[in-house]
C-alpha cells in the first residue's frame, strides 16, 4: 500500500481526472496525498503583470485547485497541498525525489509523439526522472 502519494495538479481538466483516480487508490486508506502545484516562471510574470496584488494572485492560483480539493473533501480524503515555483515538470520531480514519495499521479494532455518530442511535456519529464512509481492519467 502506498503511504505518500503526490498529486501533481494545475486545475486543468487531465488533472482532474488523475484526481479521480487518486480517490480511487486511497479512499479508505490512511495513505497522505499531498496535491503540488507549480507556479511556472514563464507563466507568472503576465500573472504578477496582471495581478492586483500578491494576495490576490494567491486566490487566483488556489481557485485553481478548488475543484482538485473539493473532489477529495468529498470523498472524505486528508490531503496538503504545496505550491511550488519554477518548471513544473523539474519542480515536481525534485520536490517527489526529496520528499521520497511512494507514487506521483500526473494527467497527460495525450500529445502524440512529434508533439511531446517538439514542445516537450510535464509528464514526459517526470516518467523520466521521478525515482518512484508513476501513474500517468490520461
Amino acid at each position: 500500500m502506498y503511504q505518500h502519494i503526490i498529486l501533481a495538479a494545475d486545475g486543468s481538466d487531465h488533472s482532474i481526472r488523475a484526481t479521480e483516480e487518486t480517490i480511487k487508490l486511497v479512499k479508505g486508506t490512511q495513505t497522505i496525498v499531498e496535491i503540488v502545484y507549480v507556479s511556472d516562471f514563464s507563466k507568472s510574470k503576465d500573472e504578477v503583470l496582471h495581478a492586483e496584488g500578491q494576495e490576490a494572485l494567491e486566490v487566483k492560483r488556489r481557485k485553481k485547485l478548488l475543484p482538485i480539493e473539493e473532489a477529495l473533501d468529498a470523498q472524505g480524503i486528508e490531503y496538503t497541498l504545496k505550491l511550488l515555483r519554477g518548471e513544473p515538470g523539474p519542480a515536481i520531480v525534485e520536490y517527489a525525489n526529496d520528499s521520497q514519495a511512494d507514487l506521483v499521479i500526473v494527467g497527460s494532455r495525450g500529445l502524440n509523439s512529434l508533439q511531446e518530442m517538439m514542445l516537450g511535456s510535464v509528464s514526459h519529464k517526470i516518467v523520466k526522472r521521478v525515482e518512484c512509481p508513476v501513474l500517468l492519467v490520461k
